[in-house]
């Protein structure tokens, strides 16, 4: 891949549309696009929440973490390949599989095993390192109503892509919690009557 990308703007895309892994060209304004460009604002949250993670010491598994984080960042990375490939099952690429959305349900269970109970809503704050899992969260769930459109207007979204979205977003929600605490905080709850 070394000469792949010397070469950084073409002019190709100068009159409002852009190639996809497949050779085709669509306008910029595309679902397909939006998909992929809600996938990567999500990678780019993480890789700013693993930053944050990165510079803390007061978590004890934060190493763990930060691999965990950084799978998930190549995940996504896939994810926006399979999107721009709408071929894809057709030439044997799948991005998820359920062992992918396995392995994030047993990182929520690890790490929700060890939170109390939560018996109200919580408003999404606390530190800055819990502010942005917060806010990687509702990218989650931007990404996956995006990719649900596409798949309702192209039928070709693998679905177990689907799955693991909605189970990063679980993800997500637990690791804030698992960082008001590191931080020595506590969770802000929804106040009904303020």
């Amino acid at each position: 891949m070394g000469n792949r990308l010397s070469k950084i703007y073409t002019r190709t895309g100068d009159d409002g549309t852009t190639g996809i892994a497949d050779g085709l060209r669509l306008s910029k304004s595309d679902l397909r696009f939006e998909a992929m460009g809600a996938i990567d604002r999500l990678n780019a949250q993480i890789g700013l929440l693993h930053a944050l993670i990165d510079e803390k010491n007061t978590l004890n598994d934060k190493d763990n973490l930060i691999n965990q984080l950084s799978i998930i960042q190549h995940k996504l990375f896939n994810i926006g390949g399979e999107i721009a490939l709408p071929n894809h099952r057709e030439i044997g690429y799948l991005a998820i599989n359920s062992d992918d959305i396995g392995v994030l349900e047993n990182w929520i269970d690890v790490y929700n095993d060890k939170l109390p109970y939560l018996k109200e809503f919580i408003l999404p704050a606390g530190s800055v390192a819990t502010a942005n899992a917060h806010i990687a969260r509702t990218l989650c769930r931007d990404a996956e109503r995006v990719l649900i459109r596409l798949n309702e207007r192209d039928g070709n979204i693998n679905c177990e892509t689907c799955q693991y979205m909605n189970r990063l977003s679980d993800f997500l929600f637990v690791l804030a919690r698992v960082l008001v605490r590191a931080d020595s905080g506590s969770e802000v709850l929804w106040q009904k009557n303020l």
